[in-house]
């Protein structure tokens, strides 16, 4: 009978030993402590562990949208968007590495950054609030949103991110070698763009929050 209780307990300290043990690792999980492993072997070099790239070349993925973070993944690896650097890292990915690479990113905390010159009334803002009517240029604001938040799934979040990716992104779009834009719409807007004109929008992106 002694051996009989002392194996319940036993069973009954396992089990809830278990439950703390994975309680603790969902609680982990939640509060992004927890990266995936790919976040740490194949992203955080370029992107940084918190998706806050202190390069200004890489884009910050802190705070983009799951959605579209894994579609860019999907294209990288399709080869639908080309990029050389990306192509390689997106091939080492499985779809259910992509998906939580994009999950974990899209729930990082974004650190916001500051225009250089293009603030309040300066070409950048007006282009991106107003678009460029003589040329039949949209509002960035209309697809982006005013704060630069994007729509999940069709547009990413602008806000905050490095103007020199956004500028280049820009120039890849109006050269065509960036394609993977849905109906042409990225590419037709960036046709209409001087490269001053790229460069204000850009700036203004940066400190828009």
């Amino acid at each position: 009978m002694e051996l009989s209780a002392m194996s319940g307990r036993n069973v009954f300290f396992i089990l809830i030993l278990s439950f703390l043990i994975a309680s603790t690792a969902i609680s982990a999980t939640i509060d992004n402590k927890n990266p995936p492993q790919a976040v740490g072997t194949v992203c955080a070099a370029c992107h940084a562990i918190d998706g806050n790239s202190i390069i200004s070349a890489n884009p910050k993925l802190a705070g983009q949208h799951a959605e579209y973070l894994y579609k860019q993944l999907i294209n990288f690896k399709s080869g639908d968007r080309a990029n050389a650097v990306m192509s390689g890292m997106a091939a080492m990915l499985s779809d259910a590495d992509m998906h939580a690479v994009a999950e974990y990113f899209s729930k990082q905390t974004l650190n916001l950054g500051q225009a250089k010159t293009n603030g309040a009334g300066s070409l950048g803002e007006k282009i991106y609030r107003a678009g460029i009517q003589v040329n039949g240029l949209p509002a960035c604001a209309s697809c982006h949103g005013p704060s630069g938040d994007g729509l999940p799934v069709k547009y990413p979040r602008l806000g905050g991110q490095h103007s020199e990716y956004v500028l280049n992104q820009l120039r890849q779009f109006r050269l065509g070698a960036r394609a993977n834009d849905e109906a042409k719409v990225m590419r037709t807007i960036a046709a209409k763009l001087t490269d001053q004109e790229m460069e204000a929008v850009a700036d203004y992106i940066q400190g828009l929050r």
